[in-house]
């Protein structure tokens, strides 16, 4: 396990009393909309742990703003904003996209004259032709499957004001890059970045992902318990892929069940645990706050970085 010294750390219920005084409301049915295939999330979960986030976020945007327009008084140059970038890392199947999908919502709600955008990185995986060509399909999702240098070209773009810019669109549908398609972020005030990789630092880079951030978060849990959701929402997506054979779940759906599920077992052991092993959880000590989870994807602890 690694070591947390440098973080303070709080439990559920004192992580609660942070929260905000003008907390914006979120209904059920907005909730229902966001959550992630087999994820779950309560009206609790918004008010002890994501309005404290959002509260917490709030005072670094503030403060993000207050030192750009501070810098741009000392160079005696004109105030040119730019965007206030969050990074969200985490395993597959953790929950991480409806932890951004929360906060894009909540940020929206907090700055309704602010444009807040999300973005994930798996727009920047190679096709799946690429990997093919490469050698690499078995790797999809290790760090040598994105093409960093073009995500690194997007959020330059972003961080700089760069005018709209745009990504190649994933669908987990097909599983790979829709041919024509793009994802447009138009002049983002406040950027979302999800993705398993934001928080890596690749070899012989002179620049990182993570260097455009100003504020990261991972979403953590037992490797154990990831396994099992993993699993479980491999179950769900077979029970809605059957009737579309476009749907590249569909080939399992169809097929023996057992033989679909030991197929996924042995995705998670060789692909996705070696991944969170090597790759992603070595990152999570990079992240200005982390949310631990328990069972049925309760958030039992925060820790919030030091320094």
């Amino acid at each position: 396990m690694q070591s947390l010294m440098n973080y303070y750390q709080f439990s559920r219920a004192e992580w609660s009393t942070f929260h905000a005084h003008n907390f914006a409301s979120v209904s059920d049915e907005e909730l229902e909309s966001l959550r992630s295939l087999n994820d779950t999330i309560s009206m609790d979960d918004v008010k002890a742990i994501y309005s404290p986030l959002r509260h917490l976020l709030h005072i670094r945007y503030r403060d993000y703003q207050r030192a750009e327009f501070n810098l741009s008084q000392f160079m005696a140059a004109p105030h040119h904003p730019h965007p206030f970038i969050i990074g969200i890392c985490g395993s597959v199947a953790v929950g991480k996209s409806t932890t951004a999908r929360l906060l894009q919502l909540l940020l929206a709600r907090a700055y309704p004259e602010k444009r807040i955008q999300l973005i994930t990185t798996d727009g920047f995986l190679y096709p799946n032709a690429e990997l093919e060509r490469r050698g690499i399909l078995d790797r999809k999702g290790f760090p040598e499957s994105y093409d960093m240098d073009l995500l690194i070209h997007f959020l330059n773009n972003v961080k700089n004001a760069s005018g709209v810019v745009r990504a190649p669109k994933y669908s987990h549908q097909i599983y790979d890059i829709v041919p024509g398609e793009e994802e447009v972020i138009d002049h983002p005030d406040i950027l979302i970045v999800e993705g398993i990789n934001v928080l890596q630092l690749p070899s012989q880079a002179p620049i990182y992902v993570s260097d455009y951030f100003d504020f990261s978060l991972y979403v953590d849990a037992d490797p154990a318990l990831i396994e099992q959701w993993y699993l479980e929402r491999f179950g769900m997506l077979l029970d809605t892929a059957f009737t579309d054979p476009t749907n590249y779940y569909y080939q399992y759906a169809i097929g023996d069940r057992q033989d679909a599920f030991a197929m996924a077992r042995q995705v998670w052991k060789d692909v996705n645990l070696k991944n969170l092993n090597e790759y992603i959880l070595p990152t999570k000590n990079r992240a200005d706050v982390i949310l631990h989870k328990t069972d049925n994807h309760v958030i039992d602890r925060v820790s919030l970085r030091k320094f």
